[in-house]
Protein backbone atom coordinates (compact mmCIF):
# COMPACT_ATOMS: atom_id res chain seq x y z
CA UNK A 1 0.00 0.00 0.00
CA UNK A 2 1.16 3.21 -0.93
CA UNK A 3 2.09 5.34 2.14
CA UNK A 4 2.54 8.31 3.32
CA UNK A 5 5.53 9.36 1.60
CA UNK A 6 3.99 7.92 -1.33
CA UNK A 7 1.34 9.86 -1.33
CA UNK A 8 3.11 13.15 -0.40
CA UNK A 9 4.88 12.49 -3.90
CA UNK A 10 2.17 11.88 -5.30
CA UNK A 11 0.39 15.39 -4.38
CA UNK A 12 3.68 17.38 -5.37
CA UNK A 13 3.77 15.73 -8.60
CA UNK A 14 0.01 16.69 -9.44
CA UNK A 15 0.72 19.76 -8.19
CA UNK A 16 3.17 20.72 -10.37
CA UNK A 17 0.97 20.35 -13.28
CA UNK A 18 -2.26 21.19 -12.16
CA UNK A 19 -2.13 23.94 -9.67
CA UNK A 20 -3.93 27.34 -10.64
CA UNK A 21 -5.08 25.04 -14.20
CA UNK A 22 -8.89 25.03 -15.14
CA UNK A 23 -10.68 21.15 -15.16
CA UNK A 24 -12.20 21.56 -18.80
CA UNK A 25 -13.17 17.66 -19.06
CA UNK A 26 -14.07 14.67 -16.31
CA UNK A 27 -14.47 11.36 -17.12
CA UNK A 28 -15.76 8.40 -14.83
CA UNK A 29 -14.64 4.98 -16.59
CA UNK A 30 -16.46 2.75 -14.12
CA UNK A 31 -19.32 3.04 -11.83
CA UNK A 32 -17.21 2.45 -8.57
CA UNK A 33 -13.63 1.62 -6.92
CA UNK A 34 -13.87 0.55 -3.63
CA UNK A 35 -17.43 2.84 -3.27
CA UNK A 36 -19.07 4.41 -5.93
CA UNK A 37 -18.00 7.44 -7.03
CA UNK A 38 -20.18 10.20 -6.08
CA UNK A 39 -22.61 11.21 -8.53
CA UNK A 40 -21.64 14.65 -8.71
CA UNK A 41 -18.40 14.73 -9.58
CA UNK A 42 -18.47 15.36 -12.89
CA UNK A 43 -20.63 18.01 -12.27
CA UNK A 44 -18.34 19.75 -9.75
CA UNK A 45 -15.32 19.31 -10.89
CA UNK A 46 -15.49 19.86 -14.41
CA UNK A 47 -15.06 24.19 -15.17
CA UNK A 48 -13.33 24.39 -11.53
CA UNK A 49 -9.97 25.42 -11.36
CA UNK A 50 -7.61 23.93 -9.12
CA UNK A 51 -6.47 25.93 -6.42
CA UNK A 52 -4.19 23.72 -4.28
CA UNK A 53 -3.41 19.93 -3.69
CA UNK A 54 -2.57 19.18 0.08
CA UNK A 55 -2.42 15.87 2.15
CA UNK A 56 -4.10 14.45 5.41
CA UNK A 57 -2.52 11.30 6.22
CA UNK A 58 -2.60 8.45 3.35
CA UNK A 59 -4.96 10.55 1.69
CA UNK A 60 -4.83 13.48 -1.37
CA UNK A 61 -6.76 16.83 -1.66
CA UNK A 62 -7.24 18.43 -4.44
CA UNK A 63 -8.87 21.89 -3.92
CA UNK A 64 -10.90 24.27 -6.18
CA UNK A 65 -12.18 27.53 -6.66
CA UNK A 66 -15.66 26.61 -6.06
CA UNK A 67 -17.23 24.97 -2.77
CA UNK A 68 -16.12 21.41 -3.15
CA UNK A 69 -13.15 19.34 -2.72
CA UNK A 70 -11.74 15.98 -4.08
CA UNK A 71 -10.48 13.75 -1.70
CA UNK A 72 -8.69 10.62 -3.36
CA UNK A 73 -6.81 7.47 -1.68
CA UNK A 74 -5.05 5.33 -3.75
CA UNK A 75 -6.13 2.08 -1.54
CA UNK A 76 -3.65 -1.32 -2.46
CA UNK A 77 -1.87 -0.21 -6.04
CA UNK A 78 -3.52 2.93 -7.09
CA UNK A 79 -1.43 5.92 -8.92
CA UNK A 80 -2.45 8.72 -11.05
CA UNK A 81 -0.52 8.82 -14.80
CA UNK A 82 0.34 12.19 -16.06
CA UNK A 83 -0.58 12.42 -19.85
CA UNK A 84 0.21 8.78 -20.30
CA UNK A 85 0.56 7.26 -24.04
CA UNK A 86 -2.98 5.78 -24.60
CA UNK A 87 -5.23 4.65 -22.29
CA UNK A 88 -5.60 1.90 -20.16
CA UNK A 89 -8.18 -0.62 -18.35
CA UNK A 90 -7.63 0.43 -15.01
CA UNK A 91 -7.54 3.76 -15.83
CA UNK A 92 -11.13 4.57 -13.90
CA UNK A 93 -10.87 8.73 -13.47
CA UNK A 94 -9.70 11.04 -16.17
CA UNK A 95 -9.28 14.80 -15.85
CA UNK A 96 -8.13 17.25 -18.51
CA UNK A 97 -7.03 20.32 -18.66
CA UNK A 98 -6.35 22.42 -21.65
CA UNK A 99 -2.75 21.08 -21.83
CA UNK A 100 -2.61 17.70 -19.33
CA UNK A 101 -4.61 14.69 -18.60
CA UNK A 102 -4.49 12.86 -15.40
CA UNK A 103 -5.46 9.56 -15.05
CA UNK A 104 -6.62 7.31 -11.87
CA UNK A 105 -5.22 3.94 -12.32
CA UNK A 106 -5.58 1.33 -10.18
CA UNK A 107 -5.98 -2.24 -10.80
CA UNK A 108 -6.99 -3.42 -7.53
CA UNK A 109 -9.89 -1.03 -6.62
CA UNK A 110 -9.16 -0.63 -3.14
CA UNK A 111 -8.43 3.20 -3.55
CA UNK A 112 -11.53 5.46 -3.34
CA UNK A 113 -12.96 9.13 -4.60
CA UNK A 114 -15.12 11.69 -2.51
CA UNK A 115 -16.35 14.74 -3.06
CA UNK A 116 -16.78 17.18 0.67
CA UNK A 117 -17.75 21.18 0.44
CA UNK A 118 -14.40 22.47 1.59
CA UNK A 119 -16.01 23.76 5.12
CA UNK A 120 -16.55 20.47 5.98
CA UNK A 121 -13.38 18.65 5.18
CA UNK A 122 -11.83 18.68 8.77
CA UNK A 123 -15.32 17.70 10.31
CA UNK A 124 -15.08 14.48 7.93
CA UNK A 125 -15.25 11.13 9.81
CA UNK A 126 -12.34 10.01 8.35
CA UNK A 127 -10.37 12.78 8.91
CA UNK A 128 -11.84 14.32 12.27
CA UNK A 129 -10.55 10.91 13.94
CA UNK A 130 -7.06 11.47 13.01
CA UNK A 131 -3.86 12.21 15.50
CA UNK A 132 -1.66 14.73 14.43
CA UNK A 133 0.60 15.02 10.99
CA UNK A 134 3.86 13.25 11.65
CA UNK A 135 5.36 16.42 9.81
CA UNK A 136 3.98 18.85 11.13
CA UNK A 137 4.69 20.53 14.61
CA UNK A 138 1.95 19.57 16.72
CA UNK A 139 3.64 15.71 16.81
CA UNK A 140 6.11 16.32 20.05
CA UNK A 141 7.79 13.83 22.59
CA UNK A 142 4.97 15.32 24.79
CA UNK A 143 2.21 14.35 22.99
CA UNK A 144 3.06 10.88 22.25
CA UNK A 145 4.28 10.90 26.37
CA UNK A 146 0.31 11.99 27.11
CA UNK A 147 -1.08 9.11 24.26
CA UNK A 148 1.14 6.31 25.40
CA UNK A 149 1.62 6.53 29.72
CA UNK A 150 0.58 3.65 31.08
CA UNK A 151 -0.66 2.04 28.09
CA UNK A 152 0.98 -1.82 28.13
CA UNK A 153 0.09 -2.37 24.43
CA UNK A 154 3.50 -2.64 21.98
CA UNK A 155 4.71 0.66 21.14
CA UNK A 156 5.80 -0.32 17.31
CA UNK A 157 1.42 -0.96 17.05
CA UNK A 158 0.58 2.49 18.77
CA UNK A 159 2.47 4.19 16.30
CA UNK A 160 0.71 2.67 13.93
CA UNK A 161 -2.65 3.91 15.86
CA UNK A 162 -3.83 6.83 13.19
CA UNK A 163 -5.52 8.27 16.21
CA UNK A 164 -2.30 9.13 17.74
CA UNK A 165 -0.36 9.69 14.65
CA UNK A 166 -2.09 10.34 10.92
CA UNK A 167 -0.71 8.65 7.89
CA UNK A 168 2.56 6.49 9.38
CA UNK A 169 2.59 2.77 8.10
CA UNK A 170 4.65 0.11 8.78
CA UNK A 171 7.68 0.77 7.09
CA UNK A 172 8.54 4.00 8.38
CA UNK A 173 7.88 2.83 11.86
CA UNK A 174 10.16 -0.03 11.72
CA UNK A 175 12.62 2.10 10.60
CA UNK A 176 11.79 5.03 13.25
CA UNK A 177 12.10 2.88 16.19
CA UNK A 178 15.91 1.52 14.69
CA UNK A 179 17.20 4.62 14.42
CA UNK A 180 15.66 5.38 17.77
CA UNK A 181 17.11 2.46 19.37
CA UNK A 182 13.78 1.43 20.90
CA UNK A 183 12.36 -2.41 20.73
CA UNK A 184 9.15 -2.41 19.03
CA UNK A 185 7.68 -4.46 21.76
CA UNK A 186 8.22 -2.56 24.15
CA UNK A 187 5.23 -1.02 26.08
CA UNK A 188 4.26 2.32 25.13
CA UNK A 189 3.96 3.04 28.82
CA UNK A 190 8.09 1.73 29.41
CA UNK A 191 9.20 4.30 26.86
CA UNK A 192 11.18 7.06 28.67
CA UNK A 193 11.08 10.51 27.39
CA UNK A 194 14.59 10.79 26.50
CA UNK A 195 13.52 8.08 23.99
CA UNK A 196 10.15 10.04 22.91
CA UNK A 197 12.43 12.73 22.08
CA UNK A 198 14.73 10.85 19.81
CA UNK A 199 12.12 8.81 18.20
CA UNK A 200 10.28 12.26 17.04
CA UNK A 201 12.92 14.07 15.42
CA UNK A 202 14.03 9.77 13.66
CA UNK A 203 9.82 10.07 12.43
CA UNK A 204 9.97 12.94 10.25
CA UNK A 205 14.08 12.14 9.08
CA UNK A 206 12.79 8.90 7.81
CA UNK A 207 9.54 9.94 6.41
CA UNK A 208 11.62 13.04 4.63
CA UNK A 209 13.94 11.42 3.37
CA UNK A 210 11.61 8.80 1.71
CA UNK A 211 10.13 11.82 0.17
CA UNK A 212 12.87 13.65 -1.75
CA UNK A 213 13.86 9.85 -3.02
CA UNK A 214 10.22 9.22 -4.33
CA UNK A 215 9.32 6.53 -2.13
CA UNK A 216 9.71 2.87 -1.56
CA UNK A 217 7.73 1.96 -4.85
CA UNK A 218 7.19 -1.56 -3.24
CA UNK A 219 5.14 -3.65 -5.45
CA UNK A 220 3.06 -1.41 -7.99
CA UNK A 221 3.79 2.41 -6.85
CA UNK A 222 4.83 4.45 -9.11
CA UNK A 223 4.98 8.67 -8.96
CA UNK A 224 2.94 10.52 -11.35
CA UNK A 225 5.58 10.79 -13.99
CA UNK A 226 6.29 7.00 -14.15
CA UNK A 227 9.54 7.18 -12.31
CA UNK A 228 10.34 4.70 -9.43
CA UNK A 229 11.26 5.73 -6.11
CA UNK A 230 14.23 4.49 -4.60
CA UNK A 231 14.24 4.83 -0.97
CA UNK A 232 13.82 1.00 -0.54
CA UNK A 233 17.55 0.93 -1.20
CA UNK A 234 17.95 2.38 2.42
CA UNK A 235 16.10 0.06 4.75
CA UNK A 236 17.89 -0.72 7.76
CA UNK A 237 15.68 -3.12 9.05
CA UNK A 238 12.46 -3.46 7.04
CA UNK A 239 12.67 -6.53 4.79
CA UNK A 240 16.20 -6.97 6.25
CA UNK A 241 15.69 -10.47 7.77
CA UNK A 242 18.93 -11.94 8.88
CA UNK A 243 21.19 -9.73 7.78
CA UNK A 244 23.43 -7.63 9.48
CA UNK A 245 22.37 -4.21 11.72
CA UNK A 246 24.18 -1.63 9.76
CA UNK A 247 25.35 -0.07 13.23
CA UNK A 248 28.10 -3.03 13.08
CA UNK A 249 27.09 -3.96 16.37
CA UNK A 250 27.50 -7.54 15.78
CA UNK A 251 23.18 -7.87 15.30
CA UNK A 252 21.08 -9.87 12.62
CA UNK A 253 17.90 -8.15 11.73
CA UNK A 254 15.16 -10.66 12.91
CA UNK A 255 11.22 -10.42 11.95
CA UNK A 256 8.59 -11.41 13.66
CA UNK A 257 4.54 -11.07 13.38
CA UNK A 258 3.01 -8.36 15.62
CA UNK A 259 -0.40 -7.11 15.21
CA UNK A 260 -1.38 -9.35 12.21
CA UNK A 261 2.10 -7.12 10.16
CA UNK A 262 5.58 -8.02 10.01
CA UNK A 263 8.01 -6.29 12.23
CA UNK A 264 11.57 -6.33 11.72
CA UNK A 265 14.48 -5.44 14.21
CA UNK A 266 17.82 -5.43 15.61
CA UNK A 267 18.22 -7.36 19.14
CA UNK A 268 20.80 -5.69 19.81
CA UNK A 269 20.65 -1.44 19.71
CA UNK A 270 16.99 -1.93 20.26
CA UNK A 271 16.18 -1.89 24.20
Amino acid sequence: MPELPEVETTVRGLARFLQGERIVSVRVNRPDMRRPFPPDLVQALTGATVSGLTRRAKYGILHTDRDHAMVFHLGMSGRWRIDPDQPEKHDHLVLETAEHVFALNDPRRFGSVDLLLAPELDAWPPFAALGPEPLGDLLTAAHLRAATKGRKQAIKLLLLDQRIIAGLGNIYVCEALWRSGIHPRKAGGKVTMPQLERLVPMIREVLEQSIRDGGSTLRDFAQPDGELGYFATRFDVYGREGQACHRDDGGVIRRFVQGGRSTWFCPVCQK
